[in-house]
């Protein structure tokens, strides 16, 4: 069982700079109290992000850490030039001595992708062009791919990754086609939502790694060699109404910064996603978890057996919160949390 970061960076009152020297500290903080990974979400012209070119922020992070993994979870790839992230990815992982996972996605938000001129409806078309065509130029000498969108010819690949044959792909998935696809391809996994979709998902990526038999980057840090992990906003106190007292506002400012563009853009055709609407309904529905050590420790035990999971991601840094709040909480858990399933 391990235990990862997963970060917005969504925007606080602070000035930028500031933002991201605390943003460095926190990192590093997470990897001195034994936390697997740091995984960093790309998003565009939304304060919910404010780190949206993600490779740049991962290369001061790998410079300023030795041992935590660290990787976008995800790289949008329909908004790429593969042929560039190629060569980004091999920098990041030489930068970081090996430690670069590779996570890729779509996009969730239609209006971003509408921002750079990319079709909703054509990015799932888009994106199995582009992944197949960033693998062909991990995996081989020279570049040759022929895509309804990427075409490339006989490109030398004069950049190579320092893992072999290339970091480790991560998927993110919330619904069981995309969750089976990624089992698939062989990538590691995270989901995230209310506990029935994201069992669902689990469930479907679980059947798809099984088809291909195994994760084409194996990690034995996993049961299984394949991380199968959930997504969980966490704030953890001495007592639960401490935790949910203090956290709740951070809560409810990052759901701002969240649905900002929906509430802007109001209805897309076909595009649905629901977040519970209070603090309230995403304790009721298991999507965060505020609390002592106890009572995260008891509702961690609960997902893990109920979802099947190998992985764990918690954001703990989110909304206006001071670093110092963010730091008391992530050490908490290291302390008083992770060493109860160290064994499993």
């Amino acid at each position: 069982m391990q235990f990862g970061i997963f970060d917005h960076v969504d925007r606080v009152s602070r000035p930028l700079a500031q933002q991201l020297d605390e943003r460095i500290r926190y990192v590093a903080a997470a990897e001195e109290l034994g936390f697997y990974a740091y995984h960093v979400a790309e998003h565009h012209a939304s304060p919910i992000n404010m780190v949206p070119v993600p490779g740049l922020f991962l290369a001061a992070a790998a410079r300023a850490t030795k041992k935590i993994r660290l990787g976008p979870l995800v790289y949008l790839l329909p908004l790429y030039s593969p042929l560039r992230l190629i060569e980004e990815i091999a920098i990041l992982d030489h930068l970081s001595n090996g430690r670069f996972e590779i996570g890729v996605g779509r996009g969730v938000s239609p209006f971003e992708l509408n921002y750079h001129k990319v079709s909703y409806e054509d990015s799932r078309e888009i994106f199995h062009d582009a992944y197949e065509t960033v693998l062909e130029g991990l995996t081989h000498e020279r570049l040759t791919h022929k895509g309804k969108y990427f075409t490339y010819d006989d490109v030398p690949m004069e950049l190579r990754p320092l893992q072999q044959p290339h970091p480790p792909f991560w998927y993110g998935a919330s619904n069981p086609e995309s969750s089976r696809w990624a089992g698939e391809q062989g990538c590691h996994f995270v989901t995230l939502g209310a506990i029935k979709s994201a069992t669902a998902n689990v469930a479907a990526f679980k059947e798809g790694i099984a088809k291909r038999g195994g994760a084409s980057i194996p990690k034995p840090e996993f049961s299984g060699g394949a991380a199968a992990g959930v997504h969980r906003q966490m704030f953890v106190a001495e007592t639960d109404e401490e935790a949910r007292r203090i956290g709740k506002p951070f809560h409810e400012q990052h759901g701002w910064s969240l649905s900002k563009l929906r509430r802007e853009n109001r209805e897309y055709p076909g595009f649905h996603r629901a977040h519970p609407e209070t603090f309230e309904d995403a304790i009721k529905q298991r999507t965060i978890i505020y609390g002592s050590p106890a009572t995260v420790r008891e509702e961690i035990a609960h997902q893990v057996d109920e979802l099947g999971l190998n992985y764990v991601i918690g954001s703990f840094f989110f909304g206006n919160m001071q670093l110092d709040d963010a730091l008391r909480s992530m050490r908490l858990f290291a302390a008083e949390v992770m060493p109860a399933f160290a064994k499993l």
